[in-house]
Protein backbone atom coordinates (compact mmCIF):
# COMPACT_ATOMS: atom_id res chain seq x y z
CA UNK A 1 0.00 0.00 0.00
CA UNK A 2 1.59 3.29 -1.01
CA UNK A 3 1.23 6.74 1.08
CA UNK A 4 2.00 10.06 -0.08
CA UNK A 5 5.89 9.84 1.94
CA UNK A 6 6.40 6.53 -0.53
CA UNK A 7 5.44 9.17 -3.42
CA UNK A 8 8.19 11.64 -2.08
CA UNK A 9 10.43 9.02 -1.70
CA UNK A 10 10.02 8.21 -5.35
CA UNK A 11 10.46 11.85 -7.26
CA UNK A 12 13.16 11.66 -4.95
CA UNK A 13 14.23 8.84 -6.57
CA UNK A 14 14.02 9.94 -9.57
CA UNK A 15 15.46 13.36 -9.52
CA UNK A 16 18.13 12.59 -7.12
CA UNK A 17 18.73 8.57 -7.42
CA UNK A 18 22.16 9.18 -5.26
CA UNK A 19 20.23 9.80 -2.23
CA UNK A 20 19.92 7.32 0.25
CA UNK A 21 16.41 7.91 1.76
CA UNK A 22 15.22 5.33 4.00
CA UNK A 23 15.56 8.01 6.89
CA UNK A 24 13.41 10.12 5.19
CA UNK A 25 10.80 7.60 4.85
CA UNK A 26 11.20 6.67 8.27
CA UNK A 27 11.14 10.05 9.78
CA UNK A 28 8.46 11.73 7.58
CA UNK A 29 5.98 9.33 8.77
CA UNK A 30 6.94 9.62 12.23
CA UNK A 31 6.12 13.42 11.74
CA UNK A 32 3.23 12.88 9.79
CA UNK A 33 1.38 10.47 12.03
CA UNK A 34 2.45 12.89 15.12
CA UNK A 35 1.03 15.90 13.47
CA UNK A 36 -2.28 14.01 12.52
CA UNK A 37 -2.93 12.46 16.17
CA UNK A 38 -1.77 16.42 17.90
CA UNK A 39 -4.50 17.35 15.48
CA UNK A 40 -6.58 15.43 17.29
CA UNK A 41 -5.97 15.75 20.60
CA UNK A 42 -5.78 19.66 20.30
CA UNK A 43 -9.14 19.34 18.76
CA UNK A 44 -10.40 16.99 21.63
CA UNK A 45 -8.59 19.40 24.60
CA UNK A 46 -10.06 22.65 22.56
CA UNK A 47 -13.44 21.16 23.48
CA UNK A 48 -13.01 21.17 27.37
CA UNK A 49 -11.82 24.81 26.54
CA UNK A 50 -7.65 24.10 26.53
CA UNK A 51 -4.93 24.46 23.85
CA UNK A 52 -1.99 21.72 23.85
CA UNK A 53 0.28 23.70 25.51
CA UNK A 54 -2.10 24.54 28.70
CA UNK A 55 -2.60 20.81 28.11
CA UNK A 56 0.82 20.12 29.00
CA UNK A 57 1.71 22.57 31.90
CA UNK A 58 -2.01 20.72 33.84
CA UNK A 59 -0.47 17.23 33.09
CA UNK A 60 3.34 18.32 34.42
CA UNK A 61 1.46 19.76 37.75
CA UNK A 62 -0.82 16.52 37.83
CA UNK A 63 1.65 14.31 37.35
CA UNK A 64 3.90 15.79 40.01
CA UNK A 65 1.93 13.86 42.48
CA UNK A 66 0.26 15.75 45.35
CA UNK A 67 -0.09 18.69 46.37
CA UNK A 68 0.38 19.17 42.61
CA UNK A 69 2.64 21.63 42.57
CA UNK A 70 5.90 23.06 41.04
CA UNK A 71 8.01 26.10 41.03
CA UNK A 72 7.68 27.93 37.98
CA UNK A 73 11.11 27.09 36.96
CA UNK A 74 10.59 23.65 37.52
CA UNK A 75 7.79 23.72 35.53
CA UNK A 76 9.95 25.61 32.45
CA UNK A 77 12.50 22.77 32.43
CA UNK A 78 10.40 20.12 32.64
CA UNK A 79 8.81 21.69 29.45
CA UNK A 80 11.49 23.21 28.14
CA UNK A 81 10.23 26.43 27.69
CA UNK A 82 11.43 29.63 28.62
CA UNK A 83 10.49 31.28 31.70
CA UNK A 84 8.64 34.04 29.36
CA UNK A 85 7.20 31.67 27.61
CA UNK A 86 5.91 29.76 30.23
CA UNK A 87 4.59 33.20 31.81
CA UNK A 88 2.30 33.31 29.72
CA UNK A 89 0.12 30.14 30.25
CA UNK A 90 0.44 30.30 33.62
CA UNK A 91 -1.45 33.76 32.82
CA UNK A 92 -4.27 31.95 31.08
CA UNK A 93 -4.15 29.12 33.48
CA UNK A 94 -4.41 31.23 37.04
CA UNK A 95 -7.27 33.43 35.17
CA UNK A 96 -9.01 30.61 34.19
CA UNK A 97 -9.16 29.22 37.70
CA UNK A 98 -6.91 25.72 36.94
CA UNK A 99 -3.62 26.77 38.88
CA UNK A 100 -2.76 29.44 41.37
CA UNK A 101 0.40 31.02 42.17
CA UNK A 102 1.99 31.30 45.94
CA UNK A 103 5.01 32.52 47.11
CA UNK A 104 7.25 29.39 48.22
CA UNK A 105 7.69 28.94 51.80
CA UNK A 106 11.09 27.56 50.67
CA UNK A 107 12.29 30.87 48.72
CA UNK A 108 11.07 34.19 49.75
CA UNK A 109 11.97 35.51 46.48
CA UNK A 110 10.14 32.08 44.93
CA UNK A 111 6.71 30.92 43.93
CA UNK A 112 5.04 28.08 43.85
CA UNK A 113 2.11 26.95 40.80
CA UNK A 114 -0.84 24.69 42.57
CA UNK A 115 -3.43 22.50 40.24
CA UNK A 116 -6.54 23.57 41.25
CA UNK A 117 -8.91 21.26 42.38
CA UNK A 118 -11.19 22.65 39.21
CA UNK A 119 -7.91 22.43 37.30
CA UNK A 120 -7.36 18.82 38.44
CA UNK A 121 -10.58 17.58 37.31
CA UNK A 122 -10.09 18.85 34.11
CA UNK A 123 -6.90 17.56 33.58
CA UNK A 124 -7.77 14.10 34.59
CA UNK A 125 -10.78 14.80 31.69
CA UNK A 126 -8.46 15.96 29.04
CA UNK A 127 -6.02 13.05 29.76
CA UNK A 128 -8.69 10.63 29.31
CA UNK A 129 -9.73 11.71 26.15
CA UNK A 130 -6.66 12.66 24.57
CA UNK A 131 -5.37 9.22 25.37
CA UNK A 132 -8.88 7.85 23.69
CA UNK A 133 -7.94 10.00 20.60
CA UNK A 134 -4.55 8.34 20.56
CA UNK A 135 -5.83 4.68 20.62
CA UNK A 136 -8.24 5.34 18.34
CA UNK A 137 -5.60 5.37 15.88
CA UNK A 138 -3.14 3.18 17.55
CA UNK A 139 -6.06 0.26 18.23
CA UNK A 140 -5.60 -0.48 14.35
CA UNK A 141 -3.18 -2.22 14.35
CA UNK A 142 -2.69 -5.89 16.11
CA UNK A 143 -1.38 -6.16 19.81
CA UNK A 144 2.04 -7.77 18.77
CA UNK A 145 1.92 -4.63 16.19
CA UNK A 146 1.75 -2.61 18.53
CA UNK A 147 4.33 -3.58 21.45
CA UNK A 148 6.53 -3.96 18.53
CA UNK A 149 6.38 -0.70 17.33
CA UNK A 150 7.03 0.38 20.50
CA UNK A 151 10.28 -1.28 20.92
CA UNK A 152 11.62 -0.34 18.12
CA UNK A 153 10.92 3.23 19.15
CA UNK A 154 12.06 2.75 22.36
CA UNK A 155 15.11 1.60 20.66
CA UNK A 156 15.47 4.36 17.91
CA UNK A 157 14.71 6.75 20.18
CA UNK A 158 17.44 5.81 22.44
CA UNK A 159 20.33 5.96 19.93
CA UNK A 160 19.22 9.48 18.72
CA UNK A 161 19.37 10.81 22.21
Amino acid sequence: MEDDVDRILGQWARERPDLQTEAMGVFGRIYRLARVVGDRQEKVYGELGINRGEFDVLATLRRSGAPFQLSPKALSASLMLTTGGMTGRLDRLERAGWVTRSPDPADRRGLVITLTDRGRELIDEAVGVGLAAQREVLERLPEADRRSLADLLRALLAVAE
